[in-house]
């Protein structure tokens, strides 16, 4: 009797249901242990020799796209596939989708949690509290009604975010050279058409963009100081996208008042983020999406596409991440 074909899974969990969508398309199920190092990913793939991998954890590099004799289709089980090397993919006739939109709804959420917790400064009044300090006498907040809040990009998570703050009196602008006019103005925001403009006019920038060769270090020390004085920063998109030595500067000349932060350069850190030193930071281990309703709709997001490439089936333009010179079915 003929195996299975198997997906092999980049960490150890996957939606149930999309598990399930696997098995009754005919697949087996692997999973590889939390961020697998190249090494350890190409010998998953020398040893099972997967069609298709779902991406969760971990750099998927040239090695490991080499490594995988049978591989057709990586799906990555979110929107951003910085991790994967689409250009190792491409020339070996691998298609690389995307699950874009599935996890919009928990990002937001958690982008706008930050934004509350960093500019009402909780954590640091919760340990004083904790520490036996009553802190009300030099205390001032800030309102964020009123406030402008500046969104770097303007796709699904960032029209989430819009929505969510919708009511509560916020002036949302959007720098996004690839989405509509009609597009933002449904989001109830205003198209800004620089980014330093942006910057410029924003009390609070939240990153909502893909990593790109172009675009790494995207808030650096330059544009950091075109925002203005005690301004806030959120990124729960891609670490990369922030310089971390100069914000932790702009943090501590005070010129930045605050930031919360999901997503970091180094992923997992090899040792206490840098930024951990600044009582003005929030930080998150990169779990925005990490829901238990995103979770299934990311995974069954993944593991159809999968199934639907290898059938032959044509997937919308959007979720392809590259271009292939010809069909690679199986």
């Amino acid at each position: 009797m003929a195996l299975q074909p198997l997906i092999l899974i980049t960490g150890p969990d996957l939606a149930p249901t999309a598990k399930q969508m696997a098995e009754d398309a005919g697949y087996t199920i692997v999973h590889t242990p939390p961020y697998p190092s190249e090494e350890v990913l190409a010998d998953f793939l020398k040893q099972y020799d997967p069609v298709g991998v779902v991406s969760r954890m971990g750099q998927f590099g040239a090695g490991a796209v080499a490594a995988g004799k049978s591989l057709r289709v990586i799906s990555k089980h979110g929107a951003g596939v910085d991790n994967i090397d689409i250009d190792a993919a491409t020339q070996h006739g691998i298609q690389v989708i995307r699950a874009a939109g599935g996890n919009a709804v928990s990002v937001a959420e958690h982008t706008v949690a930050l934004m509350f917790s960093t500019i009402k400064r909780l954590l640091p009044l919760d340990a004083g509290m904790r520490a036996g300090r009553w802190e009300k006498a030099g205390f001032l907040g800030r309102e964020l009604s009123g406030m402008r809040l500046g969104l770097v990009g303007g796709g699904a998570i960032a029209a989430a975010v819009a929505k969510l703050v919708k009511g509560m009196g916020l002036d949302v602008l959007v720098y996004d050279p690839y989405a509509s006019v009609d597009a933002i103005n449904a989001m109830g925001a205003r198209r800004v058409e620089r980014l330093e403009d942006l910057l410029r006019q924003s009390d609070i920038v939240s990153l909502h963009c893909p990593l790109t060769e172009s675009n790494t270090h995207l808030l650096n020390a330059e544009m950091l100081a075109l925002m203005p004085a005690d301004s806030y920063v959120i990124n729960t998109s891609r670490g990369g996208l922030i310089d971390e030595a100069a914000l932790l500067a702009a943090l501590e000349s005070g010129h930045i008042a605050g930031a919360g932060l999901d997503t970091f350069e180094q992923e997992p850190p090899l040792d206490v983020n840098v930024l951990a030193a600044s009582e003005r930071v929030i930080l998150t281990p990169h779990i925005a999406g990490v829901t238990k309703e995103a979770g299934k709709r990311v995974g069954e997001l993944a593991v159809s596409g999968i199934v639907d490439f290898l059938a032959g089936e044509t997937l919308p333009k959007a979720r392809l991440a590259n271009t292939l010179a010809r069909a690679n079915h199986l």
